[in-house]
């Protein structure tokens, strides 16, 4: 029973961060929440394996391993661990966009879900900042599809007319 209890804990101690991913025809972006890690451990090998290592806030072990669609250029893959996530640029061996994240068709886990905020289609490639500074500044890409601004709008009342009315009612 010993066995099964130490399986149980190594289970119950080892947890998975949210990963967010985005792709470009030449890279993969994974951004994993941490908040404040220490001692992170990031390892690329070109089969497309992804393995993550950190200890948390409170020492707690956190760690998962990806095995990715497609190939990678491990020297092409760049790790910055900010204060509340840490930030993972993998090269992709052949330009190309995935047709996933990972190998696997199942259903992934479900601490991976994608990153809407840098989120890029083919076709938006071009026009869409470039996300190698790493930094939360690329919230905007894809957003400016020619529209408007006064399209969706909620109808807003003219306030200075009815501040007016409600002047001249008083008297």
């Amino acid at each position: 029973m010993k066995s099964t209890d130490s399986k149980q804990n190594l289970l119950l101690n080892n947890r998975n961060p949210e990963v967010l991913w985005a792709q470009r025809s030449d890279k993969v972006y994974l951004t994993v929440a941490l908040p404040d890690a220490k001692d992170v451990f990031v390892k690329c090998e070109p089969q497309g394996l992804f393995s993550f290592v950190a200890q948390g806030l409170q020492d707690e072990s956190f760690d998962f391993s990806l095995e990715l669609y497609g190939p990678i250029v491990p020297e092409g893959c760049k790790t910055k661990v900010g204060l509340r996530n840490i930030l993972c640029s993998i090269q992709k061996e052949q330009k190309g966009w995935w047709k996933r994240l990972l190998k696997s068709e199942e259903k992934p886990a479900p601490y991976i879900k994608v990153d809407w905020n840098k989120w890029c289609d083919e076709d938006e490639e071009e026009s869409a900042s470039d996300l190698a500074s790493d930094d939360d500044t690329a919230e905007d890409v894809g957003q400016d599809d020619g529209s408007s601004d006064d399209e969706g709008m909620l109808y807003l009342p003219d306030l200075e007319k009815a501040k007016r009315k409600l002047a001249i009612s008083d008297f």
